[in-house]
């Protein structure tokens, strides 16, 4: 069976409160690792009324606490937003509480608007920096150097398995570049996936890893009935719009039809953007997931699934495990 795993930006539901979403983060990493999820992981943005995981290192070890066999990490770190120091000190010390547990995975966009990311410290050349700031945080994480005159303590010989992310040419060229295992944003950036794989899988040279590894990030909306699926799916729409709209907020809830809700043009952006993904009952997913399977042949799957019911979601990665299990 190809491995799934569960990527969670902790949604903050309308109606609801930052508390209720990391509550239900929680309770996810619970129900997922009990039906056989690979590895958890959570995403780095900031100044998102919607999203609750902005201090990914913090949220990372209070899932990891909860549960007891899935792999929790990042998906990602926004690396230009931090010191390689302080990443492999937080990830350093994650691993030592949680030994052999822990990933790390890396991107280097803000994950922020711009004056966010001014308020992070970040500035232009940070992103510029980012290739050295990568080999930076690995030596870090790695073996021990005695004679260094800084060290990541916790971190040094550690070894937190390190994912290069990316929706862009740019990753997966760095990715094969460093032998790094590389996961692609298709869940939201798909337009360059295609020539993203080809271009890692072509380009890999053993380093970290000694073959290449490509984690495929799809969108599963499932539920009981294809209606029910589909009308889940209108709050993913539905904050997609409006992020794109520059008017954020927290996740949106359902509505039965999204072509009243909201304009054409707008839906049609969004659902381009939305398009890796499996929706609809048992028998949908699991069609959609063997297509996309057949089609990129990813080592690994990467299931996000922004629903605004916690239980619906819980249901929706059931749902999507029995898929995986058939394909």
């Amino acid at each position: 069976m190809i491995p799934a795993s569960v990527l969670d930006l902790a949604p903050v539901p309308e109606g609801g409160t930052v508390g209720d979403a990391l509550t239900n983060t929680v309770a996810l990493a619970r129900h997922t690792e009990a039906l056989g999820y690979n590895r958890y992981w959570l995403a780095e943005h900031h100044n998102m009324r919607g999203i609750a995981s902005a201090a990914t290192a913090v949220v990372i070890g209070q899932v990891a606490a909860a549960t007891s066999r899935m792999r929790v990490g990042a998906g990602g770190i926004m690396l230009p937003n931090h010191s390689p120091l302080v990443i492999a000190e937080q990830f350093g010390t994650l691993e030592t509480l949680f030994p052999g547990r822990i990933d790390l995975g890396v991107g280097r966009a803000p994950g922020s608007d711009q004056l966010t990311a001014m308020a992070l410290r970040r500035n232009h050349a940070s992103a510029e920096r980012f290739p050295e700031d990568v080999v930076e945080l690995l030596g870090l994480l790695g073996n021990p150097d005695e004679a260094a005159q800084v060290r990541a303590v916790p971190g040094e010989g550690t070894f937190v398995p390190v994912w290069m992310l990316g929706s862009s040419l740019f990753g997966a060229q760095l990715a094969a570049h460093l032998g790094l295992p590389y996961a692609f944003a298709s869940h939201f950036a798909p337009d360059a996936l295609d020539q993203a794989a080809e271009i890692y899988r072509k380009r890999f040279t053993p380093g970290i890893i000694d073959a290449p590894r490509f984690m495929l990030a799809v969108n599963v909306w499932a539920a009981d009935s294809g209606a029910e699926a589909r009308r889940l799916m209108s709050s993913q729409q539905q904050a997609f719009i409006n992020l794109r709209s520059g008017q954020p907020g927290r996740l949106p809830r359902p509505v039965a039809d999204i072509t009243r809700a909201v304009d054409p043009r707008h839906l049609a952006m969004a659902d381009r953007a939305l398009r890796i993904a499996a929706v609809g009952d048992l028998p949908e997913v699991t069609a959609g997931l063997r297509d996309l399977v057949a089609r990129y042949a990813p080592d690994e799957l990467l299931i996000a699934s922004a629903i605004h019911d916690p239980l619906a979601r819980q249901r929706s990665y059931d749902i999507a495990m029995q898929a995986i299990k058939a394909l």
